[in-house]
C-alpha cells in the first residue's frame, strides 16, 4: 500500500465523515464499553471461525451454564457487521435455553437488525422485548417506556439509526399499545427527532380508528407541528386517511376542511383517491353539482373514481347519467368491478325500472361477478313490487345467490317472498321458503302467519286457514309470556 493511501485511511479514521445514522447521538449519553470478557472473546471466535455444523455444539461445550444477557449483548455487538449470524445466535440461545434474555439483551440485537434494515426480524424482537418488559418486576414503569429507555441506553454503543424508533412505534401499534406509541413520538419530538412520514401516518390512522377522527386530527397537528418549521411534512396519504376517518363518522364538513388544508400545504397535491373521497362526501349529502365539479377537476378517472360517481348518481336517482358513465368506462378501457354493477342494479330498482336492473344483473352474472346482498334484496323488492308472476323469478334469484355465493337473506326478504307467493296462491313454494327461513333462525311472526292464513283462505282451504289462526294466537301468547319473564 502506498504512503499516500495509508495517510488517507488514517485521516478518515481520525476524522470520520458525519453519518445520518448517528444524528441522534447528540441527545444520548455514550455508555463506555465494559472490559473484555474471555468467554465473550471465545464465543465470538467460535461463531466467526467455526463451520456452521460445528459452531453450535462447540458453543454448548464451551459454556454449558449458558450466557448472561450482558454477555449475549457483548457478543452480538462484536458481530454487528454480520446481522444474520447475530440473529442465528439469538435463536440458538433461545432454542437451547442458553440465555435468559431480558429487555436489554433484546435491545442490542434490535439495533443491529435495524441498522441492517432487517425490519421484520427487528419488529419480532421488539414485540418480544415488550412482552419481557411487562413480565419484569424490576421497575414500576410502563412496558413501552422500559423498552424505549433500553434502546436509548444502548443506542450509541450499537451505532444505531433513528429508524429503530420508527420500528418501535409500529410494533406498539401492532400490539395495540396506542398510548405507548404516542409517548415515544412525544419523547423523540422533545429531542428534535422526527419519525418517518409513513410511521406518522400509521400512528394517526390507528388513533383515528381506535379512538375517533377528532383525536386523530389533534394528533396530526401535534405530530407535524404546523405552526413550526418542522423537518417532516404531511403528504397526500396523511390527508387522505384523515378525510376517510371523518367520512366514516359522518363528519362531512370536516372532510371539506381537511381538503382545504391539503390545498394549502406546499408541495402536497391530491391524488385520484383524494378526489374520490371528496366526491363520495358530496354524493352522500346529495350535493351532486359539487360532486360533478370535482369529477371535472380530476385529471385521471380510474375505476375507483368511476364507481364513486356512478354510486352517487344512482343513490340520487340520476341513473341515466350513471349509465352514460358506465358506457364511458367501456369506451376508455376502464374495467368494471362488481361494485359498478351493484350500483347500477340498485339504482334501476330505486327508480322502479326493475327490467333494466335485471338486464344489468344478468350481464353481471355473465362476467362472473357476485352481487352484494343489498343488490339481491333490491331486485327481490323490485320484482315483488311490480307485475304479477315475477315473484317466482325473485325466489329463483335468491335460491341461486344462496347456492353460489352464500347469500343470507334477511327476514324482510323472506317475508316479502312469502307474502307475494301466498297472494298468488303458490302455497307449496311459500312453505318451502318458510322452512328455509326457520332453518336460518327466523321464527314466523304475525305477518308471516297472516300471509299463510289469507293465502289458504283464498285457495278455499278454510280448515288449514283456521288451524293456522289458532296456532298464530298460541304462538303470539307464548312469545308475550317469554318476553314478560325476561
Amino acid at each position: 500500500m502506498s504512503k499516500a493511501a495509508l495517510k488517507r485511511i488514517l485521516h478518515r479514521s481520525q476524522n470520520p465523515k458525519p453519518d445520518s445514522t448517528h444524528s441522534i447521538s447528540l441527545f444520548f449519553t455514550t455508555v463506555p464499553s465494559p472490559p473484555s470478557d474471555p468467554l465473550v472473546t471465545d464465543a465470538v471466535s467460535i461463531l466467526t471461525h467455526h463451520r456452521s455444523k460445528s459452531r453450535w455444539s462447540t458453543l454448548r461445550s464451551l459454556t454449558p451454564s449458558g450466557f448472561t444477557p450482558s454477555q449475549f449483548s457483548d457478543i452480538t455487538l462484536r458481530l454487528r457487521n454480520n446481522p444474520h449470524l447475530s440473529l442465528r445466535f439469538f435463536l440458538f440461545t433461545r432454542r437451547t435455553s442458553l440465555c435468559s434474555h431480558d429487555v436489554h439483551s433484546c435491545s442490542t440485537l434490535i439495533h443491529i437488525l435495524s441498522r441492517s434494515r432487517l425490519k421484520s426480524h427487528a419488529r419480532d424482537l421488539l414485540r418480544l422485548a415488550l412482552r419481557l418488559a411487562s413480565s419484569s418486576s424490576e421497575e414500576e414503569e410502563d412496558r413501552v417506556s422500559k423498552v424505549f429507555r433500553s434502546l436509548i441506553k444502548s443506542y450509541n454503543r450499537c451505532g444505531s439509526a433513528p429508524f429503530v424508533f420508527d420500528l418501535l412505534v409500529k410494533s406498539c401499534l401492532d400490539s395495540k399499545e396506542i398510548d405507548g406509541a404516542v409517548m415515544v413520538m412525544r419523547k423523540l419530538k422533545s429531542r428534535g427527532i422526527n419519525l418517518q412520514i409513513s410511521t406518522c401516518n400509521a400512528l394517526i390512522s390507528e388513533v383515528s380508528r381506535r379512538r375517533d377522527a377528532s383525536t386523530g386530527y389533534q394528533l396530526y397537528k401535534e405530530v407535524f407541528g404546523l405552526d413550526e418549521a418542522e423537518k417532516v411534512r404531511p403528504n397526500v396519504n396523511t390527508f387522505n386517511l384523515m378525510m376517510v376517518s371523518f367520512y366514516r363518522e359522518g363528519e362531512t364538513e370536516m372532510v371539506e376542511r381537511i381538503w382545504r388544508e391539503m390545498e394549502e400545504e406546499v408541495g402536497c397535491f391530491p391524488n385520484v383517491y383524494s378526489f374520490s373521497v371528496l366526491m363520495e362526501t358530496y354524493c352522500v349529502r346529495g350535493m351532486m353539482v359539487e360532486a360533478e365539479r370535482v369529477w371535472e377537476e380530476m385529471k385521471l378517472h380510474d375505476v375507483v373514481a368511476y364507481n364513486t360517481m356512478i354510486g352517487g348518481l344512482c343513490s340520487n336517482l340520476e341513473v341515466t347519467k350513471a349509465k352514460k358513465l358506465f358506457e364511458e368506462m367501456g369506451s376508455k378501457g376502464v374495467e368494471c368491478t362488481s361494485l359498478t354493477y351493484d350500483h347500477l342494479v340498485r339504482g334501476y330498482c330505486k327508480v322502479k325500472d326493475v327490467d333494466s336492473g335485471m338486464v344489468v344483473y344478468m350481464e353481471m352474472k355473465r362476467k362472473g361477478f357476485e352481487a352484494e346482498g343489498l343488490t339481491i334484496e333490491a331486485l327481490v323488492e323490485g320484482l315483488c313490487g311490480g307485475k304479477k308472476d315475477r315473484v317466482v323469478e325473485a325466489a329463483e334469484i335468491v335460491k341461486e345467490a344462496v347456492r353460489e355465493s352464500e347469500f343470507c337473506p334477511s327476514r324482510k326478504c323472506y317475508e316479502l317472498l312469502i307474502k307475494r307467493l301466498c297472494e298468488e296462491g303458490k302455497m307449496d313454494r311459500a312453505l318451502g321458503i318458510q322452512a328455509e327461513m326457520v332453518g336460518r333462525g327466523f321464527k314466523p311472526n304475525q305477518e308471516t302467519y297472516k300471509a299463510f292464513i289469507d293465502g289458504y283462505g283464498r285457495a278455499g282451504d278454510e280448515e288449514t286457514s283456521s288451524l293456522l289462526a289458532v296456532e298464530m294466537a298460541e304462538s303470539l301468547k307464548l312469545r308475550a309470556e317469554e318476553e314478560e319473564e325476561c
